[in-house]
């Protein structure tokens, strides 16, 4: 029977997949004491990853679901992190995202949104956190985004 955060999920129309495998020699995440670390993730819609530079061809609305896109992985990494329970989750505690973007594009901030506002929207104040925004020359196979994260858990 799904939790709380699961049931807030799927009122939200959001079903969270399997949590990714790393791409090389590192681990999804790690916990220490009630933090969990988790690694880098990289957004993936229908099976696809995502692409784009904001600033060239990828626009704020692309950038914004790509960030979402790495929300939803994150938490699908927390779920494992904690067994599948994942109403152990206290708090989002920091987000560090990374947006593929020219020199001259300075909207970061808007696209990280993208992830701001779901984790709100699905956690309520759990959700709420502090983040870094910033600028990549390129990311891992062209993605727009990348997002990694620190979580609270009981």
């Amino acid at each position: 029977m799904p939790g709380q955060i699961e049931t807030r999920l799927a009122e939200l129309g959001v079903q969270l997949p399997a949590a990714p495998a790393p791409a090389a020699n590192y681990v999804p995440y790690v916990v220490v004491g009630n933090m969990v670390h988790v690694s880098g993730q990289i957004p993936m819609a229908d099976g696809a990853f995502m692409i784009g530079k904001l600033g060239a061809d990828a626009t704020i609305e692309q950038g914004t679901a790509a960030a979402r896109q790495c929300a939803i992985a994150l938490l699908a990494q927390v779920k494992a992190a904690c067994g599948g329970d994942l109403d152990r989750l206290e708090k989002v505690v920091k987000l560090t995202a990374f947006v593929n973007s020219t020199p001259d594009f300075g909207d970061q901030p808007k696209v990280v949104n993208g992830a701001s506002d779901f984790l709100v929207e699905a956690l309520g104040d759990k959700g709420r956190h502090a983040r870094a925004a910033v600028s990549a020359a390129s990311l891992p196979f062209g993605v727009a985004v990348e997002i990694d994260g620190v979580f609270l858990i009981k």
